[in-house]
């Protein structure tokens, strides 16, 4: 039975809302989703968004996130809630006098239903705004200054813009909610060192913007008392304070509770790979973020858009819709797959910048199918190659102690974590729950309490229950985790390479004396050649 003295924690991914519960001694006692194209169908989302027919411009509406709250009737002491990044939510002139009346009479979506200037969102998987991206890279100058930033539309009817975790926050304290340091620091305006708006990003973008945004606060800072409209509408506790929201990828570095040297997966909607550093590197490939634990220490990101919808598109296409089959398929082929390559990108991927589906034999040709049993192996080794591959490009190294922490809906699966394992060459652990996002909300809440004092989060969380050991090396695998080393000499080259001979290189590595003759032979390959 939940009491008086547990958190219950939301966490707004853009396929559900999930939420779970923890006890005095932080486990995890109750878990629960609301699945927006299900339980919502009037809004008529695929995956929680609108795919428009550019396949570029991504979506999701407002009201559809308000109205999918799950009605929290607990007594809180702290609410904590972690949401989506790269999504923002345009609140028209007027809505903080709206935000701040709420009538506990009316369902919150029907009070809020006129607030937006946009009532549908962008999100994370929106790539509409290149042009825009590439205005702000040249005025900021270049792109290792700013990359993957999102453009900007016509600002002037808007009087606030949030982040979907700030408005998340707002919604819960019935006023407009700041940025937190960690998740304003996905946007490309933050001067991360300092923790300040950067004046020349902010005027690359619009005018006013940094009016528009206000001030970032530490991701630990308690905003205020929970809005009325919660205690007269479902019996909240008055006292309860909203710690400031955040996203859902630095909540998840909160839940897997990371130790600097370690690599964290997240293998979920996207699937990202972060990890705690201490100096940051910034590099055109991935993210630095602020920590959101550790307000002098940084987070190092890496998102691929092609996750678990890609995969659950094969398990449909080749498993029946089975886990159980997608698995039995995954354990009757070798690690490396005979040479077999593949290359799954259904939606334009953040890293390469390709899009399409790519196979390639061990004779370096490329093929239309391939049996199901090497296609479900392809795309697995193939995902996590990549990630290997992008991680050691900008800088991580892989040390005797390196473990990585594995979470998401694919952490449940132990096929997929055993590739996992054998691409990386590093034992690999799982928590309790996959929803890291969600548990990290639960420790941010505790540790929003605790801060003030300056209790840091290892302290507070200390007797959570530990990861669990899930996966270790396949003996004879190593020539799988050889391979994303050689690729990563065709990075220099890889704006002229289509996906086809990026592929084609790649897997040349399951014929090494292959390999030379290909890159004398080709043009495209300057850095391989030498």
């Amino acid at each position: 039975m939940i009491t008086s003295s547990e958190f219950r924690i939301n966490n707004m991914f853009f396929l559900q809302l999930k939420v779970i519960a923890v006890d005095g001694r932080l486990r995890v006692i109750f878990e629960d989703s609301i699945n927006f194209d299900k339980d919502l169908p009037e809004f008529g989302t695929q995956g929680g968004v609108y795919m428009h027919d550019d396949r570029l411009s991504v979506s999701s509406p407002v009201l559809m996130w308000i109205k999918v709250r799950i009605n929290l009737l607990f007594m809180l002491p702290s609410l904590f809630f972690s949401a989506i990044q790269h999504g923002s939510v345009y609140w028209k002139e007027g809505a903080s006098s709206v935000l701040q009346n709420l009538s506990p009479v009316l369902p919150l979506h029907q009070s809020l239903k006129n607030c937006f200037s946009l009532s549908n969102s962008p999100v994370w998987m929106d790539s509409s705004t290149a042009a825009q991206c590439k205005s702000l890279e040249k005025k900021a100058g270049g792109a290792q200054k700013l990359a993957d930033i999102t453009g900007s539309r016509a600002y002037e009817v808007r009087a606030k813009i949030s982040l979907v975790s700030s408005f998340a926050a707002s919604l819960f304290l019935g006023a407009y909610a700041p940025i937190d340091y960690s998740d304003g620091s996905g946007m490309n305006l933050l001067q991360i060192r300092e923790k300040v708006w950067n004046p020349l990003c902010l005027d690359a973008c619009a005018p006013q913007l940094g009016k528009k945004l206000g001030q970032p606060v530490p991701s630990s800072k308690i905003l205020g008392l929970i809005s009325p409209y919660y205690t007269e509408r479902f019996g909240f506790n008055p006292a309860c304070k909203i710690v400031a929201f955040t996203g859902d990828n630095p909540a998840s570095l909160a839940g897997m509770r990371l130790s600097e040297g370690d690599i964290a997966i997240s293998l979920g909607t996207s699937d990202t790979l972060f990890l705690w550093i201490k100096e940051p590197n910034p590099a055109l490939e991935g993210h630095i973020f602020c920590n959101p634990v550790d307000s002098q220490a940084f987070m190092a990101l890496l998102c691929y858009k092609n996750g678990s919808l890609m995969r659950e598109k094969i398990r449909d296409e080749l498993a029946l819709g089975s886990w159980e089959e997608f698995s039995k398929a995954l354990e009757s082929t070798a690690a490396g797959n005979g040479g077999k390559v593949g290359f799954y990108f259904d939606v334009r991927e953040i890293t390469p910048g390709a899009v399409g589906i790519h196979r390639f034999d061990a004779h370096n040709v490329e093929t239309p199918t391939f049996p199901k049993e090497v296609e479900i192996r392809a795309l697995i080794e193939g995902q996590f190659m990549a990630k290997r591959i992008h991680a050691e490009k900008l800088g991580y190294k892989i040390l005797p102690t390196t473990k990585i922490l594995a979470t998401g809906g694919a952490s449940h699966n132990k096929a997929i974590l055993q590739i996992l394992s054998d691409v990386f060459s590093v034992p690999v652990y799982t928590i309790d729950t996959a929803n890291s996002a969600c548990l990290g909300s639960a420790y941010r809440a505790i540790h929003g309490l605790a801060a003030e004092g300056g209790l840091p989060l290892t302290d507070v969380v200390k007797s959570a229950p530990g990861p669990r050991l899930a996966a270790t090396p396949t003996a004879g695998a190593s020539q799988v985790s050889r391979w994303p080393y050689f690729f990563s000499l065709l990075q220099p080259a890889a704006p002229e390479l289509n996906a086809a001979l990026w592929a084609l290189c790649y897997v040349s590595l399951s014929h090494p004396w292959l390999a030379l003759p290909l890159a004398l032979r080709s043009p495209l390959l300057p850095g391989l050649r030498r």
